[in-house]
């Protein structure tokens, strides 16, 4: 591998090898022939019928609690514009995914980051925050393979949330794109299958499970909230695309989308494998907790290694990352996130003793 490539950890898509190209293909062909008025009309805000009802299927909930966007973090700004006005407190989690904290710092919210734990959020950390007298609109979740620190939010913890959430009156926001690529253990329950209150908000995604170009993902909801949405959504772009919508409906229906989860899953299995390997071996003192799926592993470096010299050093060695700080509030100075997505096996290791050089640099 010349030095000169570029070997990027940075971002959380998948590599082309992974993606079922000739299965998006044949899907494109079938979505167009099976209803050529329905991908090609405007549509409404709620999201191509026939995909709706799919999703409404696959989590066992009534069709008119499924709105579909264009990718899920169009569907996170706007619950966060739906609920979400400046002043109102918000929970997050230590770390979280940036663009989350981007989305609510710019509409005003007051943010909240607990701990994450390896088993997810604290949950005695938030109840002392509630009972101390914060009382927030919204608590936004990662529960599966969290992005960007990797852990699983433990089945007790889903019932724990769920409960806060009833007694304090605040919603769950359920941000879960990973849940289907997992590695090894067995399914959680989600948090939208618990919930017998109205108090979750589920959002997923088929960036990870089809692949990042068909921008189509989805919220679940009570009714009251899916309906405020769609209103905002048709004064903004009348429908998401139908088009792709079609598209990812036939590769659905078809089983190419399980067939694509297990190869996803067995490919990003088998990065995060060599990844944890390779780390433990080049780079001494470095801590991190394996996850058992999704696209990322969380990294601490010691003390002596700060992430802003860092990331000079690594992009000078061709070897790109993403430094802790940007999930925080507050720290992340000797932490990374790694994705293992976008990079195939043989480029890891060389990719780990890129920036095992750059930490030495740091350090010297």
């Amino acid at each position: 591998m010349s030095p000169a490539q570029l070997i990027s950890f940075a971002r959380g898509a998948p590599s082309l090898d992974i993606v079922d190209i000739d299965g998006l293909k044949t899907a494109a062909v079938r979505a167009f022939d099976a209803d050529p008025a329905g991908v090609t009309a405007y549509g409404n805000s709620l999201g191509y019928q026939p995909l709706r009802e799919w999703i409404a299927a696959k989590h066992g909930v009534p069709v008119d609690q499924v709105m579909v966007t264009n990718g899920s973090l169009q569907a996170d700004a706007f619950l966060f514009e739906h609920l979400v006005q400046p002043g109102d407190h918000v929970i997050v989690e230590k770390p979280t995914y940036d663009r989350t904290l981007l989305n609510l710092r710019n509409r005003g919210a007051v943010v909240h980051q607990v701990t994450l734990e390896p088993d997810g959020i604290s949950v005695t950390e938030l109840r002392a925050l509630l009972e101390a007298g914060v009382r927030p609109k919204l608590a936004h979740i990662i529960p599966n393979y969290q992005n960007p620190a990797g852990v699983t939010l433990s089945e007790e913890k889903r019932h724990a949330l769920l409960a806060l959430a009833r007694e304090f009156d605040f919603v769950i926001f359920e941000d879960d794109p990973y849940a289907d690529i997992r590695f090894r253990g067995e399914a959680l329950p989600q948090l939208i299958s618990l919930d017998t209150d109205g108090v979750v908000v589920h959002a997923c995604s088929f960036t990870k499970t089809v692949c990042p170009g068909v921008r189509v993902g989805y919220l679940i909801g009570p009714s009251r909230i899916i309906d405020g949405i769609a209103k905002t959504a048709t004064n903004t772009y009348i429908s998401a695309g139908q088009v792709a919508q079609g598209i990812v409906h036939q590769f659905c229906v078809s089983g190419d989308i399980d067939r694509s989860i297990a190869k996803v899953s067995a490919a990003l299995g088998e990065r995060a494998k060599v990844l944890g390997e390779s780390l433990r071996t080049r780079i001494p003192g470095v801590e991190f907790t394996e996850p058992d799926g999704g696209y990322f592993l969380w990294i601490e470096l010691p003390d002596d290694v700060h992430v802003d010299k860092l990331l000079p050093e690594a992009a000078t060695r061709g070897v790109a990352v993403v430094k802790g700080s940007d999930f925080l509030l507050e720290g992340g100075e000797h932490a990374l996130r790694l994705a293992f997505s976008a990079v195939t096996v043989d480029e890891i290791d060389e990719g780990v003793r890129r920036l095992a050089e750059a930490i030495d640099a740091v350090r010297g």
